[in-house]
């Protein structure tokens, strides 16, 4: 079954590379014995993707991605191999998504008249507020 990234664009099985690999950390005998930990390889040179998504990923600054365009996702969440399977093909496909969303320009601002009088008046508070936790002076 391929995987959906959206209405028009989905990946087929025969281009994700899967390894079924012992998971690390706590899990007692399981852990030593079955390999339920996914190791998924997607290469998005030679991928079906179109050209947009593949220049997007390959830009992207991100550890999963090798310089040999590879992205690679170690699923060990899970105690079954299925659970952590389905894991990184939603990972994979939040990866890919995220390449075509486009970041909004940000419009610059100022802060109103109002509120800078606010921040001084605050300051002015503040201000006389810890002067007069010092010493007395002593007017004799």
């Amino acid at each position: 079954m391929p995987l959906v990234i959206s209405n028009q664009v989905s990946l087929a099985d025969s281009e994700i590379e899967w390894h079924a690999v012992r998971s690390s950390g706590a899990g007692g005998q399981n852990v030593n014995k079955v390999a339920t930990a996914v190791h998924l390889r997607f290469d998005i040179q030679a991928s079906s993707l179109p050209d947009f998504y593949k220049e997007r990923l390959l830009a992207r600054r991100d550890r999963r991605i090798t310089r040999d365009g590879v992205i690679v996702i170690k699923a060990q969440q899970f105690r079954s191999q299925d659970k952590n399977r389905e894991d990184a093909l939603a990972r994979l496909q939040a990866i890919v998504r995220s390449a075509t969303a486009v970041a909004r320009r940000r419009k610059p601002t100022k802060p109103s008249r109002r509120a800078k009088r606010k921040r001084m008046d605050h300051k002015t508070k503040r201000g006389r507020t810890k002067t007069l936790r010092g010493r007395p002076s002593r007017d004799d």
